[in-house]
C-alpha cells in the first residue's frame, strides 16, 4: 500500500511500529512524534517487550457527524444506557443513509485499547440486541489484535450495521463503468449480476447487450444498466438465485447499478451524457492488465477528474498475462494517478482487509483510488470487489439528501418510451425535491419555449413498483396518454411553483484541454450540462481571461519542457 495512504489517514499498527495485516495504517503513539495529527498527551506506561518500547496506536478521533462509532465496550449497560445506545445507533444510521460502522474496542479519541474475548463477545451481544431494537443487522467486518498494556490477547472489532430506511425501499448507489473498448467492462458486470464466471469468449456479457450490432461486434454502443444487490448481512443477491429484477429488489437492502458506458472513440458523446444526465456516485474504471492505459482511458479518466466523480479503478484479464506484465501496468497506473492533473494517492488491493479499509478510506477521502486486479474468467479477486462494494457508503452524507428534498421538484427526462396498456413511460433523475403518484407538473422547454401540464401516474424503480421518488433518485414515471411526439430527452418536468423559463444565451469559464483547431468566435460546440446535450455557437471571447488561460498555459509548457531538458543526458 502507499505509504502516502498512511500520512493522509491516520491508521492502526503491529507493536514495534511496523505494518498492521492487510496494509492497514500507520501507527501513532500518544506522546510521539509522528506528526500525523494524533490526541496528543501524557505517555501510557507501556509494558516492554524484548526491550522495545510499546507505543499505543491510534485510529482518527471519533467525529460527531458521520456513520463511525466508537464504543470501548458495551458489557451488560443498565436499561437507561441501553436506551441511550440505541439513539445513538439511529443517529449513526441516519448519518449513513442507513448504515453505519462500530469499532468495539476503541475509545473516543481513537486509541486502540483492545478487549478480551469474554468481554469482546459480551459486547457483541449487547451490539446484537441494540441492532434488533431498531431492526437492523451486523455484520463482522474485521478483528485485529492490538498489544496494549496487557500480557492477555486483546483485540479491536469492526462491525457493520445495516438498515433500511423506513421510507426507503433499499439503499442505492449508482456506478459508472469507463474504460477502454475491448478492457472488459460488459463482461465483468455480466459475471457480476449473473453469478457466472466467463468462458474466455464473451458469453457472460451477450445478456448486456441492448442490439444486435453489439452482440455481433462486441462493443457497447448505448447505454445500459445492471442491478447488484446485497442483503443485510453482506450477501451478494443476483440472477443467480433470483430469475426477476423484481425480486432481487425484494430481497436486497443495498442495491449497486452500474451503468455500461461505450469504451470506443466514435461513441464518445454517449459516455459523457452518460456521466453527466445520471449523476452517478462514483465510477469504475476498467483496464485491461495486457495493453495497459490505452485509447479512450486516459479520455476517460479525464472526464471523471472534470466532473468530480470519484472513482476506482479495476485492472482485468490478470489471466492472459504474467505476473510481471500485471505489475507494470499498476505501476504505469500509479504514475498516471500522482501526476500533478490527477493528485490521487493509488491504494492496492490485495485482501479482503485491504478491501475493507478501501471503501471507508474511499468514502472519507476523494484522494484514495482503490486499485483491483481481477479476472473474469478465473474469478481471482473478484470476491475483494464484492466486498469493496457491499461496504462502500454513501457518498452524500443526510444533510445534504435532506437539502435537497426540501427544494422543488425537479425531474431531468433521459429516455423515453411507450409501453402497450401503460402508455408514455420516460426514464430520469430526480435531481431535487419529491415526486409522488398523482402529482401534477409541467414539462418543458417544447420548440417554442412553452412548459406543458401533465399528471405523473405511476412510478417504478428497477422494475419494481415505488409510490414515492426522493432526490437523487433514478426512476421510470409513467404519463398516461400524454402524447409522446411532444416529448425529447433533455427536458425536465418541475413542479409548477418554480415558474421555469428559458434561455439562449449563457456565459462560461471554460479550460481548453485540448483541441486541433483554433477555438475562435463563431465556433460551434455541443454542450452537456446535465441531461441537457445542446449545440451551441461561441459568441464573444473575453480576450483578457483568454489570454491569462494562455499565458499560464505556456508557462507551465515552458517549465515542464525546461525539466526535460534536464533531465535528458547530452
Amino acid at each position: 500500500m502507499d505509504s502516502r495512504v498512511s500520512e493522509l489517514f491516520g491508521g492502526c499498527c503491529r507493536p514495534g511500529g511496523g505494518p498492521a495485516v492487510g496494509g492497514t495504517l500507520k501507527a501513532r503513539g500518544a506522546g510521539g512524534s509522528s506528526g500525523c495529527g494524533g490526541p496528543k498527551g501524557k505517555k501510557k506506561n507501556g509494558r516492554n517487550r524484548g526491550g522495545k518500547a510499546n507505543n499505543p496506536p491510534y485510529l482518527p478521533p471519533e467525529a460527531e457527524d458521520g456513520n463511525i462509532e466508537y464504543k470501548l465496550k458495551l458489557v451488560n449497560p443498565s436499561q437507561y444506557r441501553f436506551e441511550h445506545l440505541v439513539t445513538q445507533m439511529k443517529w449513526r444510521l441516519q448519518e449513513g443513509r442507513g448504515e453505519a460502522v462500530y469499532q468495539i474496542g476503541v475509545e473516543d479519541n481513537g486509541l486502540l485499547v483492545g478487549l478480551a474475548e469474554e468481554e469482546m463477545r459480551a459486547s457483541l451481544k449487547t451490539l446484537h440486541r441494540m441492532a434488533e431494537k431498531v431492526g437492523a443487522d451486523i455484520t463482522v467486518l474485521r478483528e485485529r489484535e492490538v498489544d496494549y498494556d496487557s500480557d492477555m490477547p486483546r483485540k479491536i472489532t469492526e462491525v457493520l450495521v445495516r438498515k433500511v430506511p423506513d421510507n426507503q425501499q433499499f439503499l442505492d448507489l449508482r456506478v459508472a463503468v469507463l474504460g477502454n473498448v475491448d478492457s472488459g467492462k460488459s463482461t465483468l458486470l455480466g459475471v457480476l449480476t449473473q453469478g457466472e464466471l466467463d468462458n474466455g469468449r464473451g458469453r457472460a456479457r451477450l445478456n448486456l447487450f441492448r442490439h444486435l450490432h453489439e452482440i455481433q461486434s462486441g462493443r457497447t454502443s448505448s447505454i445500459s444498466f445492471e442491478i447488484l444487490g446485497f442483503n443485510s448481512k453482506g450477501e451478494v443477491v443476483n440472477y443467480s438465485d433470483s430469475r426477476t429484477a423484481e425480486e432481487i429488489c425484494e430481497s436486497s437492502s443495498k442495491m449497486i447499478t452500474f451503468i455500461d458506458l461505450a469504451g470506443h472513440h466514435k461513441y464518445l458523446h454517449t459516455t459523457i451524457f452518460g456521466l453527466t444526465s445520471y449523476c452517478p456516485d462514483c465510477a469504475l474504471l476498467l483496464v485491461s492488465a495486457n495493453t495497459g492505459i490505452a485509447g479512450t482511458t486516459r479520455e476517460h479518466l479525464g472526464l471523471a477528474l472534470a466532473l468530480k466523480v470519484p472513482f476506482f479503478i479495476v485492472v482485468s484479464k490478470v489471466d492472459l498475462c504474467a505476473k510481471t506484465t500485471v505489475e507494470r501496468t499498476v505501476r504505469q497506473l500509479e504514475r498516471v494517478l500522482k501526476q500533478p492533473g490527477c493528485h490521487k494517492v493509488p491504494m492496492l488491493v490485495t485482501s479482503e482487509d485491504d478491501a475493507v479499509t478501501a471503501a471507508q478510506q474511499f468514502a472519507q477521502s476523494p484522494n484514495v483510488t482503490p486499485i483491483f486486479t481481477l479476472s473474469s474468467v478465473s474469478g481471482e479477486s473478484l470476491d475483494l470487489l464484492k466486498v469493496f462494494l457491499n461496504i462502500l457508503p454513501p457518498l452524500t452524507n443526510s444533510k445534504e439528501q435532506e437539502e435537497l428534498m426540501q427544494q422543488l421538484t425537479e425531474f431531468q427526462v433521459d429516455e423515453i418510451y411507450t409501453v402497450p396498456e401503460v402508455g408514455t413511460v420516460v426514464g430520469g433523475t430526480l435531481s431535487s425535491g419529491i415526486c409522488r403518484e398523482g402529482d401534477q407538473l409541467v414539462v418543458g422547454p417544447t420548440d417554442d419555449g412553452c412548459f406543458l401540464e401533465l399528471r405523473v401516474c405511476s412510478i417504478q424503480r428497477n422494475r419494481s413498483a415505488c409510490r414515492v421518488l426522493r432526490a437523487g433518485q433514478a426512476a421510470t414515471l409513467a404519463l398516461g396518454d400524454f402524447d409522446r411526439a411532444l416529448l425529447r430527452k433533455g427536458m425536465v418536468m418541475v413542479s409548477p411553483e418554480m415558474n421555469p423559463t428559458i434561455c439562449s444565451v449563457f456565459e462560461a469559464e471554460i479550460v481548453l484541454l485540448f483541441h486541433a483547431t483554433t477555438f475562435r468566435r463563431g465556433f460551434q460546440v455541443t454542450v452537456h450540462v446535465g441531461n441537457v446535450r445542446q449545440t451551441a455557437v461561441v459568441e464573444k471571447i473575453h480576450a483578457k481571461i483568454l489570454f491569462i488561460y494562455l499565458r499560464e498555459n505556456e508557462r507551465e509548457h515552458e517549465r515542464e519542457e525546461g525539466q526535460r531538458e534536464k533531465q535528458t543526458p547530452c
